[in-house]
């Protein structure tokens, strides 16, 4: 019998939190929940939950410190819950590295398909609809992809990446060597999911370089930056 999902519920209001869990828990996910930042840091740090619903404006430890925290020790795909006026607070989470948001008032149904989305980005393959003759895996110099597994190893040894860096590194590699500017970025990785500052692609490859630099300082040069323009996956024919 297979794990259910489990997801942490952040949100100071309980009303809030009654009412995901009461419609999550229908549809088979475990629920476990924190009414403020510091209990959800400390739930999300000491337990693997598969993900977690973050409301930002929480009094104490807001939403974005939390995730800020969590993302020095893991990489829990986090998905933001923001008022409508809170514009600045959503582009801060994406640059810490949330994988989406949902803005309040939303409807529950909307917040389990938005989970279920996400888990299905994180445990499926990401490009395998455009070619099937071939093994879900990607081989370079440095770095190997796995899609099926969704693992990334640099030199061999396993980088530990977030949902959206995961994906756009995969973006970048499925076209080796081609140029795309930050707006096509956004709009292929992050989809229908943000819309706004093309900050958060520099900030997302900086943390994507950074992270591969920790094992293969060769696999993090291949993220490279074409200055005015945007970014690359340049792979070395030699």
């Amino acid at each position: 019998m297979e794990t259910e999902a489990k997801v942490l519920v952040v949100d100071d209001e309980d009303r809030i939190r009654r009412l995901i869990r009461m419609y999550m828990e229908r549809d088979n996910f475990i629920v476990e929940e924190a009414e403020n930042g510091t209990a959800a840091l400390d739930l999300a740090l000491n337990n693997d939950y598969d993900v977690i619903l973050l409301d930002i404006m929480m009094p104490g430890m807001d939403g974005v410190e939390v995730c800020q925290e969590l993302r020095k020790q893991k990489d829990t795909p986090v998905i933001m819950l923001t008022a409508k006026g809170e514009e600045a607070n959503r582009v801060q989470g994406f640059e810490i590295g949330a994988d989406d948001y949902i803005v309040k008032p939303f409807s529950p149904r909307e917040v389990v398909l938005r989970v279920k989305a996400l888990l299905r980005r994180v445990t499926s393959s990401t490009f395998n609809e455009t070619d099937t003759t071939t093994k879900n895996i990607m081989v370079f110099p440095h770095i190997t992809i796995d899609n099926d597994a969704h693992r990334v190893t640099a030199d061999g040894e396993e980088v530990s990446l977030t949902p959206k860096e995961y994906e756009l590194l995969c973006f970048l590699a499925k076209s080796p060597d081609k140029v795309f500017n930050r707006e096509l970025l956004l709009k292929e990785v992050w989809q229908y999911e943000f819309f706004g500052d093309l900050r958060t692609v520099d900030t997302h490859v900086k943390r994507l370089r950074e992270k591969l630099n920790q094992v293969s300082q060769e696999a993090a040069k291949m993220i490279v930056t074409v200055w005015g323009v945007g970014y690359k996956f340049e792979v070395d024919d030699q």
